[in-house]
């Protein structure tokens, strides 16, 4: 099976005709067969944390990604006597902060610009200013703008000052690697399709044992209790508190068999990064300018200016669109800008395809001389 067009975006993207096939097929929720599935699918998630299965534990949660960061915010957030700091460079750190709000946490947002990545000595500052903060968030990969947060550069000192940490890692993990464990991460939070190259349909969270063991009571939702999902999941060899989707764990099992096949995450770093090396050098010659510098620029997804101010990224799109590729509109607020992603089954050959779409676009779109 062909796909009509490949997704440069950072997920929903393009997965394989492997990945597709492997839910053509229906499975019982309550199946010992299904549920070994799981179970392995969760294993194989801690190893690619870089973690130990003693130590921490995937607890897979029905729902998109935001689901996720939902889950674990309310359920690691005991109901007094606990503030969370979020930091913010981008949309997903201030959703994580309206979660916060809607959830009634306490919170302090420390914000830069979106085009920016964190330093440790201004998170260090703010924490100087509130001590009574015991939880920190961050997102690894900000998709606002394809930035790279430097969390092996905080997460530790933060750790070592006693506070549990979250790392929301939604467009990042299985494609960058993360050392969980000697980062001294708590929560890492990420979903099916992205880098693991699934489809839509469930989140995950590794979480250390020893801190979510202390977290029963916590959530304030009952379908988002990561607490009892995980306490399910262990208690019943990967069952599922409530309906799990069953087609789509199929397909993150045989992507996850993909992933380990291409070589596991760092192999599959170097052909993301590959991909958003040549991306970034081809529309650079092409005239469009990087919006991250290179120094902390992401291997997820890229983004550009527009080229002039009355640049048509509606005709644009629809160009690239009607040549097999879907690209994704800016997202940053005060510059005019879109973004290409380079992630999923997506190879330097069709880059290459892509570079020559776009020369074609802006030869086709330019105005009419006279």
């Amino acid at each position: 099976m062909t796909q009509p067009y490949l997704l440069l975006t950072p997920g929903p993207l393009t997965t394989s005709d492997t990945v597709r096939a492997a839910m053509d097929r229906d499975v019982s929720t309550w199946d010992a067969d299904y549920n070994q599935i799981t179970q392995q699918l969760r294993a194989d998630l801690v190893t690619l944390a870089q973690a130990d299965c003693h130590d921490y534990a995937a607890v897979l949660l029905q729902g998109s990604g935001s689901y996720a960061v939902e889950a674990t915010i309310q359920t690691a957030l005991p109901r007094t006597g606990a503030k969370l700091m979020i930091a913010v460079n981008g949309a997903y750190g201030r959703r994580m902060a309206e979660i916060a709000d809607y959830l009634a946490v306490p919170h302090v947002v420390v914000e830069i610009d979106e085009t920016k990545p964190f330093a440790l000595p201004l998170i260090e500052a703010t924490l100087t200013r509130h001590p009574d903060v015991t939880h920190f968030a961050i997102v690894h990969c900000e998709t606002t703008t394809g930035v790279l947060n430097p969390i092996e550069a905080i997460i530790p000192a933060l750790h070592a000052r006693g506070l549990i940490t979250i790392v929301d890692a939604m467009s990042s993990f299985a494609g960058v690697p993360i050392p969980t464990a000697a980062l001294g991460i708590d929560y890492l939070i990420s979903s099916a399709n992205k880098c693991l190259q699934g489809v839509p349909g469930f989140g995950f969270v590794i979480a250390r044992r020893a801190v979510i063991a202390q977290t029963a009571g916590n959530a304030r939702s009952l379908a988002l209790d990561l607490y009892d999902q995980l306490a399910t999941m262990e208690a019943h060899a990967g069952k599922w508190r409530f309906t799990s989707p069953t087609h789509v764990v199929l397909a993150a099992a045989q992507a996850m068999k993909e992933l380990q096949a291409e070589g596991d995450v760092r192999a599959r770093n170097q052909r993301y990064a590959a991909n958003q090396h040549r991306l970034a050098a081809g529309m650079q010659a092409l005239g469009f300018e990087l919006i991250v510098a290179p120094a902390a620029q992401s291997p997820i997804i890229t983004s550009f200016k527009y080229p002039t101010p009355d640049f048509d990224f509606a005709a644009f799109y629809a160009f690239t669109k009607a040549h097999r590729f879907v690209i994704y509109p800016g997202k940053v607020a005060r510059i005019p800008s879109f973004r290409i992603g380079n992630i999923g089954a997506v190879q330097l050959a069709d880059i290459e395809r892509l570079l020559t779409v776009v020369a074609e676009a802006q030869a086709a779109l330019a105005p009419a001389a006279g």
